[in-house]
């Protein structure tokens, strides 16, 4: 499947925003610090101001690209979203937060989602005892996310140990760093997330 490869720092520079699509390195090393302009020869320009359409294009994108998702599939995320009885901008971010390479990176074993996303797809990891390599399988409440044993013997799984006994997980998560696993205790809510998403701009996008 197709995967946007470039420099992450660009989609950042072009949301105006962190979307921390680095991880920790983005409170360090942040492009966006030195460069709040966009990206391009005409970045620096005067901007006009957005229409409608044009701040819900933006929102849509940069939720997208938070979650590293391509058009198509997230468009498949959001009509699942809509089907389901309830909110569907909360649906939305549901289905995306319980993505299991999102829930990689939340339990702490990937810096990144994108890390966690080839963690994942390398065989990394086991959902409740079998192994599980697609990275866009959504995980349910309850559901175990454990390291396998052939891969808790590698150097970096040995070292996100020590980091995960130093972090703490969201409310919604457990995660146990001597097992190199963790566990699902709830549905997240929009409070436990405080993302910093408009998500009903997404929806209004997709009704136009």
């Amino acid at each position: 499947m197709a995967r946007y490869t470039g420099p992450v720092c660009r989609i950042c520079r072009r949301e105006g925003e962190k979307l921390y699509l680095k991880g920790e390195k983005c409170l360090t090393k942040c492009t966006l610090d030195r460069k709040p302009t966009k990206p391009g020869q005409h970045g620096a320009a005067r901007t006009r101001k957005a229409s409608g359409y044009a701040l819900q294009l933006r929102e849509k994108q940069k939720v997208r690209k938070t979650y590293g998702v391509l058009e198509r599939q997230f468009k498949r995320h959001f009509d699942e979203a809509a089907r389901r009885p309830g909110k569907t901008s909360d649906n939305l971010i549901y289905r995306l937060e319980m993505r299991m390479d999102n829930i990689v990176y939340r339990l702490g074993f990937g810096d990144s989602r994108a890390q966690a996303r080839q963690l994942v797809a390398h065989g990394h990891f086991q959902l409740n005892g079998h192994k599980l390599d697609i990275p866009s399988a959504v995980v349910k409440a309850g559901d175990e996310i454990t390291v396998r044993p052939r891969s808790r013997e590698t150097e970096y799984f040995k070292a996100r140990a020590l980091l995960l006994s130093q972090k703490s997980a969201p409310a919604w998560l457990r995660v146990d760093p001597n097992a190199l696993s963790g566990r699902v205790l709830a549905a997240p809510t929009p409070q436990d997330l405080e993302l910093p998403f408009n998500e009903q701009l997404v929806v209004e996008f997709y009704q136009r």
